[in-house]
């Protein structure tokens, strides 16, 4: 069974960083590469984990996973694309919670914290859980998009002159 393409960053080649290509193409997955998982492209983690937040804000890819060493980086780095919702998971639990709660559209990974038994059950987590349809939960992503959109129209939202 084919589903939709996953994009997928790493910064370098350690921890569950070839794993995790494997684990989502055995689940019927095509990861889309950045990084350090792509001959053709830069592997610093801000620009590997941008190329997979804008695969999903663009729309070739549904949901995206970006690592680095602690997973921080990747996760900022993502967040800073409109309409991504980035979360740092480092268990089950939060991966749940995030794609619950949060409506969370691209999972960030510790490249060291993350074991492989705890990828697989992660990527469970994620992937087998749906957006909460409680209307209190909506309200707060819609107001995520609100806060996207006042940034996005109002004069002056760009960087700041030092």
């Amino acid at each position: 069974m084919s589903r939709a393409p996953v994009s997928v960053a790493a910064d370098e080649l350690t921890g569950v960083a070839r794993v995790l290509v494997d684990e989502l193409e055995r689940r019927g997955y095509r990861a889309l590469r950045h990084g350090a998982l792509s001959d053709a492209e830069r592997d610093d983690w801000a620009w590997a984990s941008e190329a997979a937040a804008r695969d999903v804000a663009e729309g070739r890819a549904e949901q995206g996973i970006v690592c680095c060493w602690t997973g921080t980086g990747a996760s900022i780095a993502a967040n800073k694309v409109d309409r991504v919702r980035a979360a740092l998971c480092l268990n089950a639990a939060t991966a749940a919670g995030a794609r619950r709660f949060n409506d969370a559209n691209v999972l960030a990974l510790s490249l060291r914290a993350t074991s492989e038994a705890e990828l697989r059950e992660i990527l469970d987590a994620w992937f087998d859980t749906a957006p909460s349809d409680d209307p209190g939960e909506q309200a707060n992503v819609d107001h995520l998009r609100e806060i996207e959109r006042s940034r996005l129209s109002s004069p002056g939202s760009g960087p700041r002159p030092r």
